[in-house]
């Protein structure tokens, strides 16, 4: 890895731990393809991976001689654990990432430097903290004062798993 990337990732790194998403250098990440990676050809001709053609099924008069296919079982989704109260038992990261999402449709929410923190048992809370630089001293003050009322609804629904 040359110095320069090193630099820029560095750089990145501090700007968004400092700054948001303010950074000192536009770097251009690399562009993603589609297909698998390759290795650089050197002069020589580049290699495709191969891609196994499927053997057509041909229908068999003697299916039933044969011993029956054995096939998998389809897995029914996982259930989501329920209190007899009706609430979703979900883990403190599930119920941060629900808070989260729901003060992301706030208007001038920051993208990034924002974390949520769930705590408590029987009545968890949650707690909104902002990196520096990420928002202004009067949006983080009406982010703030959302979240008890964001809390109180999001109560009547999910419950904290321990």
């Amino acid at each position: 890895m040359s110095d320069d990337v090193k630099d820029a990732g560095l750089v990145a790194m501090i700007s968004s731990i400092l700054g948001g998403g303010k950074r000192a250098d536009i770097v251009a990440p690399p562009p993603l393809t589609e297909g698998p990676p390759t290795a650089p050809t050197n002069g020589f001709d580049p290699v495709e991976a191969p891609i196994p053609a499927a053997a057509p099924v041909k229908p068999d008069d003697h299916a039933s001689d044969a011993a029956p296919a054995v096939t998998k079982p389809v897995e029914p989704p996982a259930k989501i654990a329920t209190t007899p109260d009706g609430k979703q038992l979900l883990p403190a990261e599930a119920i941060a990432d629900l808070v989260l999402g729901e003060l992301r449709k706030l208007d001038d929410f920051p993208a990034s430097g924002v974390s949520v923190t769930v705590y408590g048992y029987r009545h968890w809370n949650a707690m909104i903290t902002f990196a520096p630089f990420s928002t202004t001293f009067q949006n983080a003050t009406r982010f703030r004062q959302a979240m008890p009322d964001l809390v109180f609804k999001l109560r009547r629904f999910v419950q904290l798993e321990i």
